[in-house]
């Protein structure tokens, strides 16, 4: 059966649930979240396989004009069905599920609201991803190397429905992205993945691996191609979704603010984290400028060789930090890898986490990815880029990253006795919230003290505070440059300088900074979650009293 009928077969035989009938509310209730959770990742096998589950190992789902129409139709049935379920009338955790599992159709929803598979060449850029058959040891290297055979099979269905689907008017960032993704992956394909599937062994299957990864780099080539001739000329700079789209997506995520009442605490927290950053730099040199002595620091940064090693080099300092000062509990003896983040994925941040899914029960391994600089780059760019990865950011990026954020949440999470909803549906305002969150607990910790195998140099935690401070003041551009970018006609090159100017970074990240945020109104949560997540400790910190601990 075609992946599109399968979709129909499968919401026609849903459509049949509703709340009503025999059984208890609860009852009831768990059979429509299994049905929305079957029918959902029938349509999203890459993003099922990626959290574990294997039966939808090499499977593909297309976008073409009827499955997108079932798909709305899809999201539009559950969204009611969920919403007649009275709270009241459901357990505690169903309640929680019944909100986890409205706002993940609110999100979804939104998307095709402000028109993702058709005004979003990115949409289709990355499609399709074989990155988890290759890094993630869940089966034999022969048996999901045929997974991703079977997988790649697909680009030239896949890529005919980004032809056909987007519109002929794109805006530029978004099309110059794609490009570079759709080029990146097919570079991939022709390059490291190679690498890797060699390594099965497995003559035959390497064989066909080799013939239709070509034959997907070429489709993935023609398409950057197309979009360089037929959409780029056209393409103009209205990516901002608009003030009513911008709000839907704050809704999504429980946040009743508007963007002006964000931009409203958001201009404050920045002026009070430029006032911290200050003060940081005093310790260091006090007759200098904050943001000279912050290029100074960002100048004593890895080679472009050393990038790797020197980003491993302190991780597990940071870990055993963590455990010192009793900060969180790490569930896991399992360390994640650092690795370059591949090709398919460098066009779109500096560092990244990959861990297991919640349902994994072989491939244990994650992924600590950094951005290393390209070959074809200019000296100038390379270093510029390299500025962004000084030691003392390196580290609070790792924290950020690791320890005690992503990797620490996600491990806690896949250990915890959370529902699969809870486990599946992620808040893009707590996940980012509490990594950028972790960065100033550490530092409030009193990081790196001795660690780091120093002494407790107070210059040298001045540079961690100041490098922190950077970060956080990159956050608050990215939710000030948010709203501005997508509701006040803020361009790409305004964005770029308003980075360049409040967070002080060089020109190159100022402006990836930038174009992130035409496609990414989102980034805005990182400072937001974390701002949330301040005002609960300030509420904890007033009833526990003296009893209070970070």
């Amino acid at each position: 059966m075609k992946t599109s009928s399968l979709i129909t077969a499968l919401f026609l035989a849903a459509g049949c649930a509703t709340p009503s009938g025999s059984g208890t509310a609860d009852a009831r209730f768990e059979t429509l979240a299994r049905e929305f959770m079957d029918t959902h990742f029938a349509q999203r096998p890459d993003q099922a396989v990626a959290l574990g589950w294997h039966q939808f190992d090499g499977k593909v789902a297309r976008w073409n004009v009827a499955a997108i129409t079932a798909e709305e139709a899809r999201l539009r049935h559950y969204q009611t069905a969920f919403q007649q379920f009275a709270p009241a009338g459901l357990s505690s955790a169903h309640q929680l599920d019944r909100e986890v599992l409205l706002s993940d159709i609110a999100k979804e929803r939104w998307g095709f609201h402000i028109g993702s598979h058709r005004r979003n060449p990115m949409f289709y850029a990355g499609r399709p991803d074989i990155l988890v058959y290759l890094t993630r040891d869940f089966a034999p290297l022969p048996e999901r190397v045929c997974h991703a055979t079977a997988v790649l099979r697909h680009t030239p269905d896949l890529l005919k429905d980004a032809r056909t689907n987007l519109e002929p008017v794109l805006a530029r960032p978004l099309v110059e992205t794609a490009i570079l993704i759709a080029e990146g992956g097919a570079a991939f394909l022709e390059r490291e993945a190679l690498v890797e599937v060699r390594k099965a062994g497995d003559v035959a299957v390497v064989r066909e691996f080799e013939q239709v990864a070509a034959a997907a780099a070429h489709e993935l080539n023609q398409f950057a191609e197309w979009l360089r001739k037929e959409r780029l000329p056209r393409s103009n700079d209205r990516f901002a979704i608009g003030d009513q789209a911008y709000r839907e997506m704050l809704a999504a995520e429980h946040v009743t603010m508007s963007p002006k009442e964000i931009l409203a605490q958001g201009m404050p927290a920045l002026a009070r984290e430029q006032e911290r950053f200050a003060a940081a730099a005093r310790v260091i040199d006090p007759d200098r400028k904050a943001a000279d002595v912050y290029l100074d620091i960002q100048r004593d940064h890895p080679t472009e060789q050393g990038l790797i090693p020197d980003t491993r080099k302190n991780l597990e300092a940071i870990r055993q930090f963590v455990m010192d000062h009793r900060l969180v509990t790490i569930p896991s003896e399992v360390r994640p890898r650092v690795e370059e983040t591949p090709p398919p994925q460098r066009a779109t941040g500096f560092a990244s986490m990959d861990t297991p899914g919640p349902f994994e029960t072989r491939a244990t391994e994650a992924y600590y990815y950094v951005t290393p600089t390209e070959p074809d780059w200019s000296a100038q760019r390379k270093e510029e880029w390299l500025t962004a990865f000084n030691y003392y950011t390196t580290d609070i990026v790792s924290i950020h990253e690791a320890y005690p954020g992503h990797y620490v949440q996600y491990l806690a999470l896949n250990a915890s006795r959370a529902s699969t909803a809870t486990k599946v549906f992620h808040s893009y305002a707590f996940v980012e919230g509490w990594a950028h969150y972790t960065e100033q607990l550490m530092i409030e910790a009193g990081f790196p003290g001795a660690g780091l195998g120093g002494v407790n140099d107070p210059v040298r935690n001045a540079k961690y505070a100041l490098a922190q401070s950077g970060e956080a003041l990159l956050r608050y551009c990215r939710l000030l440059c948010s709203i501005r970018l997508h509701t006040q006609g803020m361009t790409v090159d305004e964005a770029t300088r308003f980075f360049m100017d409040n967070c002080h970074y060089a020109e190159e990240p100022s402006r990836q900074e930038a174009l992130r945020g035409t496609y990414d109104p989102g980034y805005l949560f990182y400072a937001l979650g974390k701002l949330e997540i301040l005002r609960l400790r300030d509420d904890w910190r007033k009833q526990e009293g003296a009893a209070f601990s970070l």
